[in-house]
């Protein structure tokens, strides 16, 4: 049975806000995400593909023919000095000037990034150009997950996984930073736009307490942040309980999303996650109350 066509077993008023489209490195076009959702009986879903607005614009677009609502989205990436940081935003202004122009900076960046990796790729003597990485992109957003598929097709590595151990993780060969805008940054540009960021997946900051990631929100918070992903696929039940405490205690709105990328992270479902996520249609209501 494939991923469109799949029937899992939710009830309304369930959501998922934080989906991965062909606009940057997902494998279901826009349409298709809201045809699963619509399949699955989600009440609620974003868009949020990385450093584009592509996907979510592609959604709303099919939003008069469809049950499920659609909430404009997008994830930036932010610079830090250890980790990685994830900032959501939600119900941003698509046709924001001053968020378009950013994020064409961003993207000219990633770009630039694309190409040096392949060429370290070569060097290193993996047979691999750039023509076949954008066909495996489709016409969105090229990244390094379409890196690793190629990687993976032409037999350099057996997964994805191995892709990123050995070649495109921070730390291996063929890594490559790029321009990333800082935290508070991200933050304004989501502001600006209209919209509300939120923290995504917090365990990714590879904070060793959690007064380290309690100090860190607090800055956050100061610098704008209005929320916090807390429900998500790779949680488990004592980060959920650690991030949902944080959240209340700084007084920011609480999210959640299965970071669903299709067949690019085997085993995570729209809607589901793993098969035992649940977000609920509340928090949507919250943000609404929360975008200026």
């Amino acid at each position: 049975m494939s991923i469109l066509h799949a029937k899992t077993p939710i009830r309304p008023p369930y959501v998922d806000l934080h989906i991965h489209s062909t606009a940057s490195d997902g494998s279901l076009s826009p349409l298709q995400i809201v045809k699963t959702a619509e399949n699955v009986g989600l009440r609620a879903i974003a868009i949020t593909d990385h450093d584009t607005i592509e996907g979510s614009l592609e959604a709303l677009r099919h939003q008069h023919s469809t049950d499920v609502e659609i909430l404009s989205g997008i994830e930036i990436s932010a610079g830090v000095d250890s980790g990685t940081m994830h900032l959501l935003g939600y119900l941003i202004h698509l046709d924001d000037v001053s968020l378009r122009q950013t994020l064409k900076v961003v993207q000219e960046a990633r770009a630039n990034r694309n190409i040096e990796i392949i060429r370290k790729l070569q060097d290193l003597g993996v047979d691999i150009n750039f023509d076949e990485v954008s066909k495996v992109s489709g016409g969105g957003q090229i990244g390094r997950p379409h890196i690793a598929q190629v990687l993976v097709h032409k037999g350099a590595v057996h997964s994805i996984d191995e892709a990123f151990r050995k070649f495109l993780k921070k730390g291996r060969p063929a890594y490559i930073e790029r321009y990333r805008l800082l935290p508070d940054e991200a933050i304004q540009t989501i502001l600006q736009a209209g919209g509300v960021p939120v923290l995504a997946h917090p365990f990714t900051l590879d904070a060793k307490t959690e007064g380290e990631l309690d100090r860190l929100l607090a800055d956050l918070k100061q610098a704008g942040l209005k929320g916090v992903e807390v429900y998500y696929p790779a949680h488990g039940p004592e980060l959920t309980a650690q991030y949902e405490r944080l959240a209340h205690s700084h007084g920011l709105l609480i999210t959640g999303g299965t970071d669903f990328h299709g067949t690019v992270t085997s085993g995570v479902n729209i809607g589901v996650g793993r098969g035992d996520l649940r977000v609920p249609y509340r928090l949507v209501e919250e943000l609404k109350r929360s975008a200026t």
